[in-house]
């Protein structure tokens, strides 16, 4: 152990203790989890961040959204507003959060997005609002134990699987391994595809030490799209890049993007960054240093719903601002699995709820 980690440890025994403690008063029944009639998902994960719980709630939208009436509700992480909102035109970044933001705008014709701290106050708030609603996908609410899901979702990264993870704040863990229990499936995201026959088996059997018997174990990996112009659809991307982001991990995407393309300089902030003048001016600084490849600029579907404001794109006139879509592949077969299960949860729960 090293010695930072050895400092840390005492810390992280007393937060293992208060989210055991916790969980403790869930499971026994001391604190109460609400149900609801109408069919509710959580995608959630044991870390902090950085899993791809997004891009994972689009990838059931993409696949769902035309045979059921979904809704999405998070905590809306980053925004400056409080308490149940639901998204409409006149929703940004700063009232529902940039995730939900970026679900909105992809989704908003045939999903209901809302955002709210107490899930269990918001649900029925949700159904007032919209409707009839078939079932209701909840973003990062893992930990949220006031609800009770019909169905968990639990995401973990190949790069850092919960298996071999430490609590805050030796690791990045916000409760124990062991609570991966609860979890009705485990998508373990970010993966090369297809995994060796060898390296699937030893990711499966580590997580299979701490979730229920039967629970199945999925590979997903991301895919990216064409890059397209944030202001101009038409324009193609150059050979020399600024990558600018404000995500967990951008190692993957720089890594993606090095395959074609000449990253000259990196601009990492902070998860759920809120752009400010000055960011956008050292952001200029940083092209005008590279004048002479002629670079652009190019950053995620999250980050770019923040940049949309006209004042601080203004900033940015005169340089050229790609977006990059991302979405998640599902290993060969696990698609289809994954799918039906989800389905059939949706199915039976409505079913007993109208019998």
């Amino acid at each position: 152990m090293r010695l930072s980690e050895l400092l840390l440890f005492p810390f992280a025994c007393m937060y293992g203790a208060a989210t055991a403690f916790r969980n403790r008063m869930f499971d026994l029944g001391m604190k109460k989890s609400q149900a609801f009639d109408v069919p509710t998902l959580v995608v959630g994960n044991l870390a902090v961040g950085g899993t791809g719980k997004t891009p994972f709630i689009e990838y059931l939208l993409r696949h769902l959204a035309s045979d059921y009436r979904l809704a999405v509700l998070s905590r809306g992480y980053g925004r400056k507003t409080r308490g149940f909102l639901l998204a409409d035109d006149t929703s940004g970044p700063a009232e529902i959060g940039d995730e939900s933001f970026q679900i909105y705008q992809k989704f908003k014709e045939k999903v209901s997005v809302a955002v709210g701290e107490e899930r269990v106050l918001a649900v029925p708030m949700l159904l007032a609002s919209c409707g009839p609603i078939d079932a209701i996908l909840l973003d990062d609410a893992y930990q949220h134990r006031y609800l009770e899901p019909d169905l968990r979702v639990l995401l973990t990264t190949h790069s850092r699987p919960f298996f071999s993870d430490k609590l805050l704040p030796q690791g990045r863990l916000r409760e124990s391994r062991k609570n991966a229990a609860r979890a009705d499936i485990v998508v373990v995201t970010k993966c090369t595809l297809p995994l060796p026959a060898e390296e699937e088996k030893r990711y499966r059997q580590s997580i299979q030490r701490y979730v229920r018997e039967g629970v199945p174990i999925y590979f997903s990996g991301l895919s990216y799209g064409k890059p397209y112009g944030l202001r101009h659809e038409k324009e193609t991307l150059p050979r020399y890049l600024i990558l600018v982001t404000g995500i967990v991990d951008h190692v993957p995407l720089l890594d993606e993007l090095s395959k074609n393309h000449t990253v000259l300089e990196v601009m990492a902030f902070s998860d759920h960054h809120r752009y400010s003048m000055n960011d956008l001016r050292a952001i200029k600084q940083t092209c005008a240093k590279h004048q002479k490849y002629e670079p652009a600029l190019l950053t995620t579907e999250k980050d770019a719903v923040k940049l949309k404001d006209e004042a601080l794109l203004s900033v940015l006139a005169d340089l050229p601002v790609f977006v990059l879509p991302v979405a998640v592949t599902m290993a060969s077969g696990d698609s289809q699995q994954l799918l039906q299960q989800v389905k059939r949860m949706i199915t039976d729960k409505r079913y007993t709820s109208e019998a």
